[in-house]
């Protein structure tokens, strides 16, 4: 496989004159809008030699060029032992696993430590050969700081079905979060755009261009320094909630990456955002039964209750 990165130029026709640049690069070269506003950001793209940004308008007749990297490396699933994570539920089209703090969903560039299809595959279990080669049976994440349910699944009927599903928001996702403060309204929707931030590429923001998210928060009870929520997600974007409680200037407690007070998760012993996966239901995808699952706080997030709650 080739390591070396390669240069698109392409001239701009007159149909495509005043678009966005990410638009532009999308339609000519059949790449995702978010996968050529990621190439501009990372200063990838030029029109007429000068680097241009994804929201910056081009012109017929000019040239851009489109430096693509190559393809990373293939990622390989490694079996390993995770005594942490619990099988929920397992039968012949998927599982549902209790996702442990510290483990990520599957294998990525950069990430060595565990992954819930590395545990599973240690586990003796064998899922689905759908999708790609190192996140086989995935159909959906969870941050790798954030714990809770997670489904998997294990035949190819179930993947399709599953992942046709979460397309469609069916599922039923529900989480609990405690963030900073009191949220006023206590119980509301967060309605806001989200992509990746504009300056940090490793985190992600409202912004005005970005994707379609929408998140439902109820009050479950209120502390002193501190509100446990009741969330949930009628989209799913990376780290929404996390954003979402964010731009609402109430950010997970822990959650030091969107802008959360460190002592006060010090305090409370947490080394990782209070954010859990509580509940999680869709239909059987093979009798189309609709199930649902509950999972209780590890044993940090219980802990942090019961601190907060000595205080208030």
């Amino acid at each position: 496989m080739s390591t070396v990165p390669q240069i698109r130029a392409l001239p701009v026709p007159d149909g495509l004159e005043g678009e966005r640049v990410d638009a532009a690069i999308a339609r000519m070269l059949g790449f995702s809008r978010t996968k050529a506003a990621e190439l501009a950001a990372e200063g990838k793209v030029t029109m007429d030699g000068a680097v241009v940004g994804k929201s910056d308008r081009v012109t017929a007749g000019s040239w851009l060029e489109v430096e693509i990297p190559a393809p990373p490396a293939p990622v390989q699933i490694v079996a390993e032992k995770i005594d942490d994570m619990k099988i929920v539920y397992d039968d012949d089209h998927f599982v549902l696993v209790d996702k442990p703090v510290g483990v990520a969903a599957h294998p990525s560039p950069g990430w060595t430590g565990p992954t819930v299809i590395g545990g599973l595959a240690g586990a003796g279990y064998r899922i689905s050969t759908s999708g790609a080669a190192e996140r086989q049976g995935v159909v959906h994440r969870l941050d790798v700081g954030t714990s809770g349910l997670m489904v998997v699944a294990k035949s190819e009927q179930a993947y399709t079905s599953l992942k046709q599903q979460f397309r469609d928001r069916v599922p039923e996702k529900r989480y609990n979060a405690l963030v900073q403060g009191h949220p006023d309204p206590m119980s509301g929707t967060v309605d806001a755009p989200i992509d990746r931030h504009p300056s940090h590429d490793w985190k992600w923001a409202v912004v005005a261009d970005g994707k379609p998210s929408v998140t439902h928060y109820d009050l479950i009870e209120a502390y002193r320094a501190a509100s446990l929520l009741d969330i949930k997600l009628e989209t799913g974007r990376t780290h929404q909630i996390r954003v979402h409680m964010s731009a609402l200037r109430h950010p997970c407690v822990g959650d030091i990456t969107y802008g959360a007070d460190p002592t006060l998760a010090k305090r409370l012993g947490l080394t990782r955002q209070w954010l859990h996966a509580v509940s999680l239901g869709f239909e059987h995808p093979a009798t189309g039964e609709w199930v649902e699952f509950t999972s209780d706080y590890p044993a940090d997030l219980a802990r942090a209750l019961e601190i907060i709650s000595a205080e208030s």
